[in-house]
Formats: C-alpha cells, sequence, structure tokens
C-alpha cells in the first residue's frame, strides 16, 4: 500500500508536468513564430514571482461529435487560478491558443465561471489574458451560453472589483463583448485584434476589403473606436503596466487605494507653472506637463492616450494616495469638449468614484465644441453622461480652474455647483458665460450698430464687461471659488486638500440605480 502511494504520487507528478508543459512542442513553436508568449508565461509576467496557484488543471471537456471525443486535452485551453501582485492577491484567466486556439467551450467556460466567482467572493481583482478564437463552433449553443455567464458575472462584478482585460491575440465575436464591460482594456499591436465581425464577413456584407489588423488593431481602438485604453509594443511592457495599473486601484469598492511612501516632498517648488501657462487664453500649451509638475515624480499614468485627446484622464499619486485626474487639453480644439471627451471623462470619472480614487480637475475649456456635426451627434446627449458622472460621484473632488471657463463647459467640468468639495482658481482664470467679446457681441449688439464708430465703442464694452465680471476674483466673491491661489503652490494646496477629505463620507438617495444618459 505504501509503495502504491508513492507511485500514484510519481503518476501525478508526472501528469502535472505533461499538463504544464501543454499539448505539443509543435503548438508551442506555432505560438512563438506569431510573437506571442504562452498563457504560462504571460501569466508568470504578470504575477509575483512563484505565486501562481492553479485551478482545475486537469479538467477536460466532454463533448462529443466532430471528432472531440478523441481529443480531450487537460485545462480545454483556459488556465486559471490565482497569485500575486506587489503582495496583493489577483485572480487570472489565460486562454491557451495552442489548445483548440483558445476557442471556448462548455467546461472552458466553466473553469472561467469559477475564477470570476472565486473573485468576487474573495473582493480582488480579475484580470484576463485574452488569445482565443471564441466559441467552439463543433459545441454548438452550448458554448454561447458559456458567453452569456461570462457577461453576467462581469456585470454583476462591475464596480465591485476592478477587471482588467488584456488582449494578447484574437477576440472576435460574442467574444469581444466581455472586455467592454470590463474597466480597462490593454492591447498589443500586430498581434492582438478585437471585432464583433471578421474581415471575411465584412468584405462578404458591404464589399469592404480590410485587413484584420485594420479593422480591429491596438491602434485602431486605442485612437479611433476607444475600445483600447492602453496599447503597447511588446507583451512584456504591457503585461509590466497591467501590474503598475493594479498597484494604483484598491482590491475591491469597500478598500481604499494602496498607500506608498512618496519619494516626492509635498512643498516641492512649481514656479515652473507659470510660465508652463500662457497667461493668454487664447496661446495652447501641453497640460500634461501641467500635471507631470503637480504629481508625485511626474509619473501619471495617462488612460485613452489617442482618444478624444481634447481632453486629458488619467492616474497619479499626491503624497503617496491614488488620485485621478480630468484635465482640458488646450493643445487640442483648444480644450473644448466634444461628445467623445465628454464620454471618455465621463467613463473614468465613474470608475475613479466605483474604487474611491478621489478626483482632482483641472480646468481650461472655452466651452462645448460647436458645429451641426456635433449637435446632430448627440454632444447634448454625451455633454451630459460627464455631468451625470461627476454630480453622482461621492469620492473627493477638487478642482482648479487655469484660465478659462466659460458656459455650460465651465459647469460640467466640476464646478462648485455640481458639488465639487473645494475648488480653486489661479489668478490666471476668467470664469463666465462666454468670452468678452462673445459677449460684448450680445449683450450691446444693438449700441454697437447704431454708434458712429462701432469698432472703437465695442472695444471699450468688451473691456468694460471683462472688467466687471471676467476679473479673477468675481468668482471668488460670490463664493463659487474657495480661494484664488498662487499656481506654484497647487502641489501643496492639492495635496493639504486630499488629505482633510480623506474621511469624506457621502450617501446618495436609495435608489436601485440611476438611469444614467446613454
Amino acid at each position: 500500500m505504501h509503495e502504491d502511494a508513492h507511485a500514484r504520487t510519481v503518476e501525478l507528478r508526472t501528469l502535472r508536468e505533461r499538463v504544464r508543459r501543454g499539448p505539443s512542442e509543435k503548438a508551442t513553436a506555432a505560438q512563438r513564430a506569431k510573437g506571442k508568449l504562452t498563457a504560462r508565461e504571460r501569466i508568470e509576467l504578470l504575477l509575483d514571482d512563484g505565486t501562481f496557484h492553479e485551478t482545475q488543471p486537469l479538467r477536460r471537456h466532454r463533448a462529443s461529435g466532430f471528432g472531440l471525443e478523441h481529443k480531450r486535452p487537460h485545462t480545454d485551453g483556459v488556465l486559471t487560478g490565482w497569485g500575486t501582485v506587489h503582495g496583493r492577491t489577483v485572480f487570472v484567466y489565460a486562454h491557451d491558443f495552442r489548445v483548440f486556439g483558445g476557442a471556448l467551450g462548455e467546461a472552458h467556460a466553466g473553469k472561467i465561471h469559477q475564477i470570476m466567482d472565486m473573485a468576487l467572493a474573495a473582493g480582488a481583482p480579475l484580470v484576463s489574458l485574452n488569445d482565443g478564437a471564441g466559441a467552439r463552433i463543433q459545441e454548438g449553443v452550448t458554448a454561447l451560453a458559456g458567453y452569456g455567464g461570462i457577461f453576467r458575472r462581469n456585470t454583476r462584478a462591475s464596480g465591485v472589483i476592478p477587471q482588467i482585460s488584456v488582449m494578447l491575440g484574437p477576440c472576435a465575436g460574442g467574444a469581444a463583448y466581455s472586455p467592454a464591460l470590463t474597466d480597462f482594456v490593454f492591447m498589443v499591436r500586430a498581434t492582438s485584434q478585437v471585432f464583433v465581425t471578421g474581415p471575411d464577413v465584412v468584405k462578404a456584407v458591404t464589399g469592404e476589403d480590410v485587413t484584420h489588423e485594420g479593422l480591429g488593431g491596438a491602434d485602431v481602438h486605442a485612437e479611433t473606436s476607444g475600445v483600447c485604453h492602453f496599447a503597447y509594443d511588446d507583451e512584456r511592457t504591457c503585461l509590466e503596466e497591467v501590474r503598475y495599473l493594479l498597484s494604483l486601484l484598491p482590491a475591491n469598492n469597500r478598500e481604499q487605494p494602496p498607500v506608498f511612501r512618496p519619494t516626492d516632498r509635498p512643498d516641492r517648488d512649481g514656479t515652473a507653472l507659470l510660465d508652463l501657462v500662457p497667461a493668454d487664453g487664447n496661446r495652447a500649451y501641453d497640460m500634461r506637463a501641467v500635471i507631470g509638475e503637480l504629481v508625485d515624480d511626474g509619473e501619471f499614468m495617462e488612460v485613452h492616450e489617442h482618444w478624444a485627446t481634447n481632453v486629458v484622464v488619467g492616474l497619479a499619486r499626491l503624497d503617496g494616495h491614488a488620485v485621478g485626474v480630468v484635465a482640458n487639453q488646450p493643445a487640442r480644439l483648444a480644450g473644448a469638449l466634444d461628445s467623445l471627451a465628454s464620454e471618455k471623462a465621463a467613463r473614468f470619472v465613474q470608475t475613479c468614484d466605483a474604487f474611491n480614487i478621489p478626483l482632482v480637475t483641472l480646468v481650461d475649456v472655452p466651452g462645448f465644441l460647436p458645429g451641426v456635426a456635433q449637435e446632430h451627434g448627440g454632444i447634448v446627449r454625451h455633454g451630459a453622461k460627464l455631468l451625470y458622472a461627476y454630480c453622482n460621484a461621492t469620492v473627493p473632488r477638487v478642482s482648479v480652474v487655469l484660465r478659462k471657463a466659460y458656459g455650460g463647459a465651465y459647469i460640467v467640468m466640476d464646478s462648485r455647483s455640481i458639488g465639487s468639495d473645494v475648488t480653486y482658481a489661479w489668478p490666471t482664470n476668467e470664469i463666465a458665460v462666454m468670452g468678452a467679446e462673445a459677449a460684448a457681441d450680445v449683450v450691446f449688439r444693438r449700441q454697437i450698430a447704431e454708434a458712429d464708430d462701432p469698432d472703437a465703442v465695442r472695444a471699450a464694452l468688451v473691456k468694460e464687461y471683462a472688467a466687471e465680471l471676467m476679473h479673477p476674483y468675481h468668482a471668488a466673491e460670490r463664493g463659487l471659488v474657495d480661494d484664488v491661489i498662487d499656481p506654484a503652490e497647487t502641489r501643496g494646496t492639492l495635496i493639504r486638500t486630499l488629505a482633510m477629505l480623506r474621511t469624506k463620507h457621502a450617501d446618495l438617495p436609495y435608489r436601485k440605480h440611476g438611469n444614467p444618459p446613454q
């Protein structure tokens, strides 16, 4: 009996090693020929060394027909389990393209369902490493039901635990909707593609001829569709950035983001800001340079860097504490808000609010972008998304008006009137319904038209209006700005204010859920 137990243990070890190696050297070589790592190699890069605990490694499908009964590899094409990232528990599943092309069947889906349930129960982030060919056609509707179970769990976990999708290969058909339901999507150029219908179907139906990369590659989704939040040139860099993102997020919505001992002084000199932002409201500058001066060590993880670039959003730290930054970008469309920028900022605000990440809003906005295309494209509806997101957010919220803040766009960019906890302004601020020249044309239209010298009268009235209603202390005098601050003191002011707000507690009225604009 003793010898039999030893023999069985040897048999188990042999089986485990065979499962760990994967289906065959040929399949592994084919994966590498595409410039891709194996599922296990990806998990090893994502998690801390030696911490991966695999679940159901010996799972095999039980389907029959079309030859499936003769091909029953262990793992069924997906690795599931948990480990740690920077010492904190993270759950993960990774498609193994070497087995059935990573296609999802009943057993495959069952493993994913289990690990998603475990992540939600444990209150820990879930990372999916996607590299699969979609539903396993031989298993028919059973495979489709498996996707339904994933989507339902994605939705249930939304706003409860961070969900990160990493696209490392194809993701087509119904499978594409799981990443769209998660909080952040990473892609790798040249090797990952996401689309609902592939190039062949597109050509057959519409006649359009397009490549896989041109239809659903990383740059397409990072720059055009907005599906992808982060795009990188290789898998190693991509997975390292996923680890960094996780260091900025809490384990779940009941915890605060992790705090790190700062290496950057809270009272660091900020006089460079005086030269970075021109006092002339018509001159452009790069808001990212301003953010770099404000945050710890200049480290800013920009989200959706290449999409809707007239607004900048991303994660950083102030005195070691994670913050979400939302800022207009004067270097693009003068920083005006349009439909896409409103949608981008709204989703980011919602994400930060869900995971207890305070919001810092840097305002320099001339208004909403005018035009027939914008109005017909639903700028009212899209702009309302950002308004709703801010009004609904209960995390600490601090806003700073750097320069222009005109009209409805001023209100939407977390003004005091919609719930910003503390609002500051620089002495270069212009908070008004509109610019002085446009305002004069409306308010004094008849007076200018009837004047002997319309240009001179107009210039005088513009100057008068600006002096009366657009001086930097007008909003402060009316309590709409808490203080006008020296730009050089902005970093320290933000740190002290957020420290005060750290114990903020705010409850929303009871409701099943809101009905935000779509």
